[in-house]
């Protein structure tokens, strides 16, 4: 990796520049860089650029930390934006640069070209949607001085008062122990533990993979609850959660590798209402293709029943708006066989017994 000296020769990699380069000074304070910023994103340049915008507002030297966008798919809108964008603190810093990710796609691989193209010592990620506070990364930088590998930092999620069950299933972000919207990790850490395992190519548990990795490994994991950023819900369309029920193949990968972290830490007893949902309707089915009405009725009524409940509860904290009332009801009827199948299916392609 060459040295920019106040040029632009550097600013943008590929994933064949990923070594990390230990004797290269930064182009602007002669030194390396106390900690690399790693983006993830994939093709929504408006909103990578709020997100910037609150990354270079951090209230610490701009020689001190360096941002490196790591476009999954990459795109010319986002190539050419964070190209202004590093022609503009080409001189003052901190130094930026565009990192087309076009191997393993997903998050995970993202951040791990991320973090291996970094040259400082120590990695903070978070994502294109989100908003970090001007005094994110000095909070970040000073927990881990205290004597942790790793940080998880205060991730915050507004919502209205009477959300969408979208809106309140991505509020539980702010809950989460470990999530890379908001985490930094010592680059010695993430090379014992190999950082992120790509086969999470969907965002979902691959923040809890490498937090059980590193817990594994014996490191220290801290909180930072000063080092905030804000995470807006995204707008979502109608039906959203048919599509989300896919991710459920990634907690059988996750309990396939940690077993005992994946029951302390995640605690999720298996679908038994789900399957009990589609135990009544394939036997109303049957027992109607058989000539059982009466035993079919019996079976539609509790399916009717459960799918009731179900759709219920779902509402019961959430909007009562006509449109999320009649999707709440759709959704309701589909999610047991949309989440059983994929729950299934990731037993099947991981190879574990997970019901």
């Amino acid at each position: 990796m060459s040295t920019v000296m106040g040029g632009m020769s550097d600013v943008f990699g590929d994933e064949a520049s990923i070594a990390h380069a230990s004797a290269v000074e930064h182009p602007y304070t002669g030194a390396l860089p106390d900690v690399s910023v790693v983006i993830p994103t994939y093709r929504r340049p408006d909103m990578l650029a709020c997100c910037l915008a609150s990354v270079l507002a951090q209230d610490i030297d701009p020689g001190r930390y360096e941002i490196i966008v790591c476009d999954d798919g990459p795109d010319d809108a986002t190539r050419d934006y964070v190209q202004r964008l590093a022609n503009d603190h080409a001189v003052q810093g901190p130094r930026i640069r565009y990192l087309p990710v076009t191997s393993t796609q997903g998050p995970a691989g993202a951040r791990n070209a991320g973090w291996r193209a970094a040259r400082a010592q120590r990695i903070a990620f978070t994502d294109d949607d989100t908003q970090p506070a001007n005094r994110w990364l000095k909070a970040g930088l000073q927990a881990l001085d205290a004597g942790a590998q790793a940080v998880s930092g205060c991730i915050v999620v507004p919502i209205p008062e009477h959300p969408s069950d979208y809106e309140r299933d991505a509020a539980g972000l702010a809950s989460a122990e470990f999530a890379t919207a908001n985490a930094f990790v010592e680059r010695a850490a993430l090379m014992r533990t190999g950082g992120f395992d790509e086969r999470y190519t969907s965002a979902w548990r691959e923040d809890s993979d490498l937090q059980f990795a590193l817990l594994d490994a014996g490191f220290v994991l801290a909180r930072a609850d000063d080092a905030v950023v804000i995470h807006p819900v995204r707008p979502a369309r109608w039906g959203v959660s048919l599509s989300q029920q896919k991710k459920s193949q990634f907690d059988a990968l996750l309990y396939k590798k940690y077993p005992r972290l994946f029951r302390e830490r995640i605690r999720r007893a298996p679908p038994f209402l789900y399957y009990a949902i589609i135990a009544s309707a394939v036997l109303a089915a049957c027992a109607f293709a058989l000539g059982h009405p009466k035993t079919s009725a019996v079976a539609a009524a509790a399916w009717f029943a459960m799918t009731g409940w179900f759709c219920a509860k779902r509402l019961a904290t959430t909007s009562r708006s006509a449109s999320h009332v009649l999707e709440m009801a759709y959704t309701s009827a589909a999610i047991p066989f949309f989440s059983v199948f994929w729950r299934l299916y990731g037993a099947i392609k991981f190879r574990v017994p997970f019901v």
